[in-house]
C-alpha cells in the first residue's frame, strides 16, 4: 500500500484552534490530505483502502533508536495508542502499522531507521515516524509521504495513527509554546506503558543551551524547556503508586535543567528525594560540565543520599582545550578534571561516566594523547567510546575530515586502553545491597544495581525482581559483578511501594478501563448503524405517504 498521497502538510499544528479545544481530531480532518483510492485483491476477493475502519482495534509495533529520553517517549506514545484500543505488539510481522521512533545522534543510528522505513514498505505496512531524525530534516526524501509524529507532539499520536490507517498523511512538528515560551513538551501525566515496570523514564527539560558543532539533536530538540518541578514531582509519585522502584531523569543536558524557568537542578532533585520511598532508588542521567560546575557541592549531597545513586554521567568528548573550542563545549579539561576530582573526594565510590569523540576533524594525535592521558588517569568504569560521524547540516560536516583509517587506529587505540584495565577487581568479597530491576541479555540471570550503580548478575530468582538483595560478590569482570545471595539478609521489597503494574499494562489505566475503551468504540459504531436504519426507515415511511 502506498502511503504517499496527493501531498502532505508540513505541520497541522499550525491549524488547530486551541490548545484548549475538546475534540482536536474533529477541526483537523479537513486538512488531512487524502490519497487516492487503490483497489487490491487477496485471493479473488477485491479489496479497498477506505475510510471505514474501525479506530483502536489495529496492531501496533513501536520500534525506539537512541538514548533514554527516547525510549520515555515511546512507552508514552505506546500508553496513549494502547488506552485508545489498539493493540501494542512485539511482532512487526503481525503488526497493521509500525511506529518507529528514531536517533540522529549517529549515522548508523539513522541507517538503521531507514532499512526499517524500507522493510516496512517492503512488507506493505502504514508507517508513523517519530523522533529527532524527521523533526531535525522532515524534508529528508526517504521520509516523503509518510506520517510524522514531533519530539514535542507525541501527546497527538492518536490522531496520527487513526488518519495514517486511512491512508493519509499527517505531519506534527511544532513547539509547544505558552505566552510565547518554549515548554518541555507533552504533559508528563499521559498513559504510558513501562518497557520495564519497575523502572520510571522522567524527562525533566528538553532541548540544551549548547550550540555543540557535531551535534544534530539540538537541530530536532531545540532550545532549553524545562517542566515545572511540580509536574515532574507528581510523576514520580504516580509511578511509585504504580510498583516502580527506580526512576531515571533523563534529558539532552540534566545540568541545564531549569535555566529558563528560574529553578536550579538541586532544587528540583532535593523536591524528588522527598518522595523516594526507602528501598527505592533515583539515577540521575547525563549533564555536560558547564552547568553542573555551579552546583557541585549541592549535587555531591544528594548523590551521596541513600536513596540516588552514586552515579553521574558526564561526557569529556574530547581532552583537548583545542578539539573542544572547535566543538564549542563551553568547558575545559581542567572543568572536567575540577567536577570529577570534586565528586571522587565527596562522594565515596562514586561512579563517573563519560563519552569520547575520535577522529573530531581538528584533532592532532598530541590532542588524542591528551583524551589518551585522560582515559590512564581516571580509568573510568563505563566509557563511551564514538567516531566521528558528519551530520548533514552541522558546522563540523564543513570541516576536512581526518582520514577515516586514522580514526579507526584511534577509536581502536582507544578501546584497547580502555579494556587493559578492570575497574571491579578490588571489589571481591564485597558485601553489597542491590536493588534487582532487569533481567541479563543473555537472559540467564536477573540484573542488580549497588549504591554507585555498578550492574551486579544476582542468580535468576523471580522471589527477587524488584527487591533490594544483600549479596557478597564473588567474581568480577570488565563491566559486571556476580554474586552470591548472604543467606541470613532477607530480599525486601519497598514497604510502602505495591507490587508493579503487569507488563503491558498502561499506567494510570486498568484493563478494565481499556476493555471499556474497545467496547466504547463498537458501541459508537453500532449505535451509527442503528441511527441510520431508523433514519432510512422514517423516510421511507414519508416517501410511502406521500406515494399513497
Amino acid at each position: 500500500m502506498s502511503l504517499v498521497g496527493n501531498g502532505d502538510v508540513d505541520d497541522i499544528e499550525d491549524i488547530i484552534k486551541t490548545a484548549q479545544d475538546t475534540d482536536i481530531r474533529s477541526g483537523n480532518k479537513k486538512h488531512v490530505v487524502p490519497k487516492t483510492r487503490k483497489y487490491k485483491t487477496k485471493g479473488n476477493v477485491e479489496q479497498v483502502d477506505a475510510d471505514s475502519i474501525i479506530p483502536g482495534t489495529q496492531k501496533v509495533y513501536v520500534k525506539t533508536w537512541g538514548c533514554s529520553h527516547n525510549n520515555s517517549d515511546s512507552e508514552y506514545m505506546a500508553g496513549q495508542l494502547a488506552a485508545y484500543g489498539y493493540n501494542i505488539v512485539d511482532d512487526k510481522k503481525t503488526a497493521d502499522l509500525w511506529l518507529l521512533n528514531s536517533c540522529t545522534v549517529k549515522s548508523p543510528a539513522e541507517d538503521h531507521f531507514r532499512n526499517e522505513i524500507k522493510l516496512a514498505r517492503d512488507l506493505d505496512k502504514y508507517i508513523v515516524i517519530a523522533g529527532c531524525v524527521p523533526q531535525g530534516q522532515p524534508k529528508a526524501d526517504y521520509m516523503q509521504g509518510l506520517s510524522v509524529v514531533g519530539v514535542q507532539q507525541i501527546d497527538r499520536v492518536v490522531e496520527v495513527v487513526e488518519e495514517t490507517l486511512k491512508g493519509h498523511s499527517v505531519r506534527m512538528l511544532g513547539q509547544k509554546k505558552e505566552s510565547g515560551k518554549k515548554q518541555g513538551g507533552a504533559a508528563l501525566n499521559l498513559p504510558k506503558i513501562r518497557k520495564n515496570p519497575l523502572i520510571e523514564i522522567i524527562a525533566i527539560n528538553t532541548g540544551c543551551l549548547n550550540q555543540c558543532t557535531y551535534c544534530k539533536t539540538k537541530h530536532a530538540r531545540g532550545e532549553l524547556g524545562s517542566y515545572p518541578p511540580e509536574e515532574i514531582v507528581a510523576r514520580a509519585q504516580q509511578s511509585f503508586e504504580e510498583g516502580v522502584v527506580e526512576i531515571w531523569l533523563t534529558s539532552e543536558d540534566l545540568g541545564a535543567y531549569g535555566h529558563d524557568i528560574g529553578v536550579t537542578l538541586p532544587q528540583l532533585l532535593w523536591q524528588l528525594v522527598e518522595v523516594i520511598p526507602d528501598g527505592c532508588r533515583m539515577r540521575l542521567g547525563m549533564t555536560n560540565p558547564p552547568y553542573i560546575l555551579e552546583h557541585l557541592p549541592e549535587i555531591a549531597k544528594i548523590l551521596n543520599h541513600p536513596r540516588v545513586y552514586s552515579f553521574l554521567h558526564v561526557p569529556v568528548q574530547s581532552a583537548s582545550d583545542s578539539v573542544l573550542m572547535d566543538m564549542k563545549r563551553e568547558y575545559c579539561q581542567a572543568d572536567f578534571r575540577h567536577v570529577a576530582d570534586f565528586l571522587k573526594e565527596n562522594v565515596p565510590n562514586v561512579t563517573i561516566a563519560t563519552d569520547l569523540i575520535c577522529g573530531f576533524p581538528t584533532e592532532t594525535d598530541d590532542d588524542f594523547e591528551e583524551t589518551m592521558q585522560l582515559v590512564r588517569d581516571y580509568k573510568f568504569p563505563s566509557l563511551f567510546i564514538n567516531q566521528f560521524f558528519p551530520r548533514p547540516g552541522t558546522p563540523a560536516a564543513n570541516m576536512p575530515r581526518i582520514h577515516p583509517p586514522e580514526v579507526k587506529k584511534r577509536t581502536k587505540k582507544v578501546s584497547e586502553l580502555f579494556q587493559s584495565y578492570h575497574p571491579y577487581t578490588h571489589k571481591l568479597g564485597e558485601i553489597q545491597e542491590v536493588l534487582v530491576t532487569e533481567i541479563s541479555h543473555d537472559k540467564q540471570y536477573f540484573v542488580g544495581h549497588n549504591k554507585c550503580y555498578d550492574q551486579v548478575l544476582v542468580p535468576k530468582d523471580e522471589n527477587l525482581m524488584g527487591k533490594l538483595v544483600t549479596v557478597e560478590i564473588t567474581e568480577t569482570g570488565k563491566h559486571f559483578m556476580k554474586c552470591r545471595l548472604v543467606k541470613d539478609k532477607e530480599a525486601k521489597r519497598p514497604a510502602t511501594v505495591p507490587p508493579p503494574l503487569p507488563k503491558g499494562q498502561v499506567s494510570g489505566f486498568t484493563p478494565n478501563d481499556i476493555v471499556i475503551t474497545h467496547k466504547g468504540i463498537w458501541f459508537f459504531g453500532l449505535s451509527m448503524v442503528v441511527m441510520a436504519i431508523a433514519v432510512i426507515w422514517r423516510v421511507y415511511g414519508m416517501i410511502n405517504q406521500l406515494i399513497t
